[in-house]
């Protein structure tokens, strides 16, 4: 079950979201990953904004869509957005099918996609094939699966915390399922740009 329609759980996220380890390090490897003149980007679980806001600072002339369905994550977009007639939040649960946004040069996630089912997942990554102009983009910084148990118990003690206090909202599997996805999909120069412990950000593009 997806806590984040919680705003304890939501505001709990938000509290601790910068001080995940080198998160920093792979938003700005996802952020080398865009376009050099998208026209627009569809953020997939946007929180708070703050990976939209990111790909507008590196890409000002892009519009924005930011898509969640927590009413607490919605409400500090709407809040980081304000007025700005180049951004549009919307409201969706990403268990169902995207709704019709038309089309994106770039669709970036993070930290969202792990709390989908499996099945739900390969399906998200279709629809954002189909969503995506020839030649865009899609960037997901994701957390993911640990090969061994050893390893997953190690990236919980970076974080601070064991493996009793895991989100009970994830789902994470490993990258090379991901990856291989996306290739069967269709996507284009497929890999793993960056990696710390479960943190991965996985990106292809859509044939020009």
């Amino acid at each position: 079950m997806n806590q984040y329609t919680k705003p304890e759980h939501a505001l709990a996220y938000l509290a601790r979201a910068d001080r995940v380890p080198h998160r920093t390090e792979g938003e700005a490897v996802l952020l080398e990953l865009l376009p050099e003149a998208p026209r627009r980007i569809l953020d997939l679980g946007c929180g708070d904004g703050r990976l939209l806001a990111l790909a507008r600072l590196a890409r000002p002339q892009a519009a924005g869509v930011a898509l969640d369905f927590s009413p607490t994550m919605l409400a500090a977009a709407r809040q980081r957005f304000g007025d700005d007639p180049a951004v549009r939040v919307v409201e969706h649960n990403m268990d169902h099918p995207l709704p019709d946004l038309g089309v994106f040069d770039a669709v970036i996630s993070s930290f969202a996609i792990h709390h989908l089912s499996d099945e739900r997942k390969r399906a998200l990554y279709q629809e954002v094939f189909e969503r995506l102009a020839p030649g865009g983009v899609f960037a997901n910084l994701e957390h993911v699966q640990a090969p061994t148990p050893r390893l997953r118990d190690a990236f919980f003690r970076t974080l601070g915390t064991t493996l009793a206090d895991e989100d009970p909202s994830n789902q994470c599997i490993p990258p090379e399922i991901q990856l291989d996805w996306l290739r069967q999909i269709g996507f284009e120069d497929v890999d793993c740009f960056w990696k710390y412990r479960e943190l991965a950000l996985l990106a292809g593009c859509k044939p020009a």
